[in-house]
């Protein structure tokens, strides 16, 4: 007799039996309990899936090799840290292929999405993704990207005089050097822009780092979002990144409609080292996100602006 028990049972072998057959690797999953309470209808602003390698190739040009993720690994995580919504971001191992993405959105079902386009893009492509949910684009510059402060302002002006007519964003991960570079333009811009991963600022050079005064006064006068997400790209102290507390201090005291939180799940290490391969899998950092989503409460004490941070602000930007 099949009941529910006997089919949940199956299903999760079955699951096993395509990881171990796909080769796919097992991405971390949160093992702290979260100890406040999260709001209904909260977003995690911040997240990658890699798809089976075999159904979703990545680009010849990537710097190395992403391991595959289920959907059902997505929704585990986010049924612990109880997040109903989620932004999926394309990573620069796919190119400017964005299938993986839009595959995960639809498993998803309450989901938007961040896509890598170019210039060569079709105006019917960036339509056609909208209607699917995606809600704008990527650009890397200055952190495995373009550095050269002129060709980052060049990419960000091209892209923000063509997504005022599509209403799309333009997501930014980048250095505080190209957050100085790029201030007038994004203080200028028609569309929405949405700094990732704290900016780019790095924890030990502290508040008064070279950019981060520009950084927080576009948040102050909300020409800007920023995500307090990735703490372990600005911070080396895991596993709870105590000195990211004053930079999320300060731009939540800046300006709370302009803050986002994020976990960057699967937690990629893309770092292209020297004796890394294209070729060689791209191992995933093991971060407990239950552990970090608990600092929230740290850096906003007040539940009303989590409120903010988690619900209103994401609901407001990508549409949900």
């Amino acid at each position: 007799m099949l009941t529910r028990r006997n089919f949940v049972t199956g299903a999760i072998a079955a699951g096993v039996l395509m990881r171990s057959e796909s080769g796919i690797a097992k991405a971390s999953q949160p093992s702290t309990v979260v100890n406040f309470e999260i709001p209904p209808h909260a977003c995690d602003c911040h997240t990658h899936y890699y798809g089976d390698p075999q159904k979703f190739p990545p680009s010849p040009q990537r710097v190395n090799t992403p391991e595959g993720t289920l959907p059902e690994e997505m929704a585990s995580l986010h049924r612990a840290l109880h997040m109903e919504r989620v932004v999926i971001v394309t990573p620069s191992a796919y190119g400017m292929d964005n299938s993986a993405t839009l595959y995960g959105m639809k498993a998803h079902g309450n989901a938007r999405g961040i896509a890598v386009v170019n210039d060569k893009t079709p105006d019917a492509d960036l339509d056609s993704m909208y209607r699917a949910g995606v809600r704008g684009a990527r650009i890397i510059a200055g952190v495995g990207g373009p550095s050269d402060p002129a060709a980052a302002r060049a990419i960000y002006e091209g892209a923000m005089n063509r997504f005022k007519n599509h209403k799309w964003m333009i997501e930014v991960y980048v250095n505080l050097g190209v957050v100085s570079a790029i201030k007038d333009l994004v203080q200028a811009s028609p569309v929405p822009t949405v700094f990732d991963h704290f900016g780019g600022a790095q924890a030990e050079l502290g508040l008064q780092q070279p950019g981060f005064a520009d950084l927080l006064g576009l948040i102050k006068s909300g020409s800007a979002y920023v995500k307090i997400s990735g703490a372990y790209r600005s911070s080396k102290k895991g596993p709870d990144y105590l000195d990211v507390a004053p930079s999320a201090k300060a731009f939540i005291d800046a300006n709370p409609d302009r803050v986002l939180w994020g976990s960057d799940w699967p937690h990629p290490d893309s770092t292209p080292y020297p004796n890394r391969k294209q070729t060689d899998a791209m191992p995933m950092f093991s971060i407990d996100d239950g552990r970090l989503l608990n600092q929230l409460p740290v850096w906003a004490p007040d539940p009303a602006i989590r409120k903010k941070i988690l619900v209103d602000n994401p609901a407001r930007l990508y549409g949900f």
